[in-house]
């Protein structure tokens, strides 16, 4: 059973769960995503406790995920933005809200549709593969182990996870 942490897992995967494997941050982002990017909206957005938000938040600052900026100074309040390392992460969102709606649609339709500003073009995330363009799924795809693995393997004590 894993812990809270992952320190011992030699995992990208895990080690990003470090960062944004909490319910609420997935939900954060999503909404800073869709525009509502100040305290009060995510609040009343997410349905969240004003603490909870505050930590997340804080969290989320902390990893260069989001950065605040002052847009009223009496009282001070601020907007908060995705920096560029949050903003990467808008292809994760879209396949698990992709993913969502396959698995778990709404009997009403599809509750977000991603479409392309520049066309309207409904957006769909997938997988390629960059050495020949093809697109690829599960039964496509191996993982090898990398460099940290294999040096993992061959200390003593490591266990590659």
């Amino acid at each position: 059973m894993l812990g809270s942490d992952y320190d011992g897992q030699v995992c990208a995967a895990a080690r990003a769960l470090e960062v944004v494997g909490q319910r609420w941050t997935l939900l954060i982002l999503r909404d800073l995503f869709l525009g509502e990017v100040r305290f009060e909206d995510l609040v009343h957005s997410l349905g969240v406790t004003r603490s909870v938000l505050t930590r997340r938040l804080s969290h989320l600052e902390e990893q260069d995920l989001v950065e605040r900026e002052l847009y009223q100074q009496h009282p001070e309040r601020y907007e908060y933005r995705l920096t560029a390392k949050g903003a990467e992460l808008l292809d994760v969102l879209a396949r698990l809200l992709e993913w969502g709606e396959r698995y778990y649609p709404h009997p009403d339709g599809p509750t977000r549709l991603l479409v392309h500003t520049g066309c309207g073009g409904a957006v769909h995330t997938r997988l390629t593969c960059i050495s020949c363009g093809d697109r690829v799924g599960p039964a496509d795809v191996t993982a090898l182990p990398g460099p940290a693995r294999e040096a993992m393997s061959t200390t003593a004590g490591g266990r590659p996870t």
